[in-house]
């Protein structure tokens, strides 16, 4: 089941830590890195239905917000 509630300890630090991560970055570094951060989450979860779910919500979410 995909969880779409907030289910992250001290999200605030973790966002942070996220835009963090990408400073000294080149756009193509930062891509990349966000490529490579979806797989390891993704091999992490290891369901497949979940990540279906979790690729067209994505979809859904970048769609609505252009």
């Amino acid at each position: 089941m995909l969880k779409t509630e907030l289910n992250i300890a001290q999200a605030d630090h973790f966002y942070a830590q996220l835009i963090e991560s990408h400073e000294g970055l080149s756009t193509s570094q930062s891509h990349a890195m966000n490529a490579a951060l979806v797989l390891i989450l993704s091999n992490h979860v290891g369901e497949l239905n979940v990540l279906e779910k979790a690729i067209a919500l994505a979809k859904k979410t970048a769609i609505e917000s252009d």
